[in-house]
């Protein structure tokens, strides 16, 4: 058959019932912590293959590595074989003592977990839309709805222009309006396209004050300058020098446990890049120091967009995208396979906090220093949003040119 393309006793009994329960809890929270750590590797290799792409070093670079793995673990519902096997070794489970309820079910808690937060603004979540003629497993959906939260909806892709602006809208209300545009050529032979997206708005706990804002100059590399806004403040931030990597890292803190890392290399970015690594980020957070400084950061906004389709297929998820694919936990009627993968994402940074979001598409169609040391963000540097809580690296990425809106 041809593949289709498809854009997924009282005292004693309450004492066992006590010990069994307990030990489900220990097990899930154990089951969480393993998650993290899989999912911060993964957000590396991620970054490293990007900035590999060519022409990469002079931009931006800007993702939500939690997106992408969201939407990769949610299709891996529908996969078998080798198929889910290529799925599970590139997010880094492979191996690993999870078995894929277990990995659903962690993925499930981080999301609950995250959109409980009250003190910052922060929703994650999925969207399935399936073609009216397309009948996937109700297991399969069932699944979507019960581990991902994923909204369904039914359309129809052959009306492009209709099924566009339904999808578009409801991306732009998850993002409030800072991505609007994530569909743009909709193929008609779409017989079901995963939404996963993320949105994050935080205050600084040490807000700037915006007369202190003025231009100066960014030096994106030894012959190139540019004029940004560049925010100023002194007061007590978290920050440490690693000696090992020679880079400053500085710590600004949002509420509820959320944390803005900056990370300005002493000279070329590329090295920081190459070596960096989820191990160093653990060592940052637990050895920082508070202290008085003065810090320079740029008030800029970003938007990138990623095909990772290549990049996911050099992480060796490579059947999903040809007529190899095994998706029968999807469908068994229809042979399908993935189109294409996308993601967009945006960062504004500005002296009241910070907003950033990302949205990834999966589509299946037919087949240490001085006093007050003075830390000065005017040359590139790299940049994640962490949850301290769960040690989730929500979003990454490089600041190159903080003049270019867009990557």
């Amino acid at each position: 058959m041809a593949k289709n393309i498809l854009c997924l006793w009282t005292c004693l009994f309450s004492a066992l019932i006590y010990t069994a329960v307990r030990g489900d809890l220990e097990q899930q929270t154990e089951n969480t912590v393993q998650l993290h750590e899989k999912n911060n590797d993964f957000a590396f290799r991620l970054y490293k293959s990007i900035v590999a792409q060519p022409d990469s070093e002079s931009k931006n670079v800007f993702f939500s590595p939690l997106a992408v793995s969201v939407a990769l673990a949610a299709i891996s519902l529908g996969a078998d074989g080798e198929t889910h096997q290529q799925l599970f070794s590139g997010l880094g489970f492979s191996g690993s003592v999870f078995t894929s309820e277990e990995v659903h079910q962690a993925f499930l808690s981080l999301l609950q977990t995250l959109n409980q937060r009250t003190d910052v603004d922060l929703e994650v979540g999925t969207a399935l839309y399936v073609q009216d003629t397309f009948k996937p497993h109700p297991e399969f959906l069932e699944k979507m709805k019960r581990f991902y939260l994923s909204d369904g909806f039914s359309v129809d892709f052959t009306k492009t222009v209709e099924t566009t602006e339904q999808m578009n809208k409801y991306v732009s209300e998850k993002t409030r309006g800072k991505i609007s545009k994530f569909i743009q050529d909709l193929d008609p032979r779409t017989l079901m396209y995963l939404l996963s997206y993320i949105y994050f708005k935080g205050k600084w706990s040490v807000p700037f004050n915006i007369r202190n804002t003025a231009q100066k100059d960014f030096h994106v590399d030894n012959e190139t300058t540019v004029p940004v806004q560049m925010m100023y403040q002194e007061d007590s931030f978290h920050t440490y020098h690693d000696h090992v990597l020679s880079t400053q890292v500085l710590s600004l803190q949002y509420n509820d446990s959320f944390s803005m890392l900056l990370a300005l290399p002493d000279k070329g970015l590329a090295d920081l890049e190459k070596a960096v690594s989820p191990q160093h980020i653990t060592r940052w957070l637990r050895w920082m120091e508070k202290r008085e400084c003065e810090i320079f950061i740029p008030k800029f906004s970003i938007k990138t967009s990623y095909s990772l389709k290549d990049i996911l297929r050099g992480m060796g998820m490579k059947d999903m995208f040809t007529t190899k694919a095994n998706f029968t936990g999807i469908s068994s009627e229809e042979n399908v396979l993935v189109s294409e993968a996308v993601h967009q994402a945006s960062l504004d940074v500005d002296e009241t906090g910070s907003t950033a979001t990302a949205v990834t598409g999966v589509s299946f169609v037919p087949y240490m220093w001085i006093e007050k040391p003075i830390l000065n963000f005017n040359r590139p540097f790299m940049i994640f949003i962490i949850d301290q809580k769960t040690k989730n690296v929500l979003f990454m990425g490089k600041v190159a040119n903080p003049s270019k809106e867009m990557n």
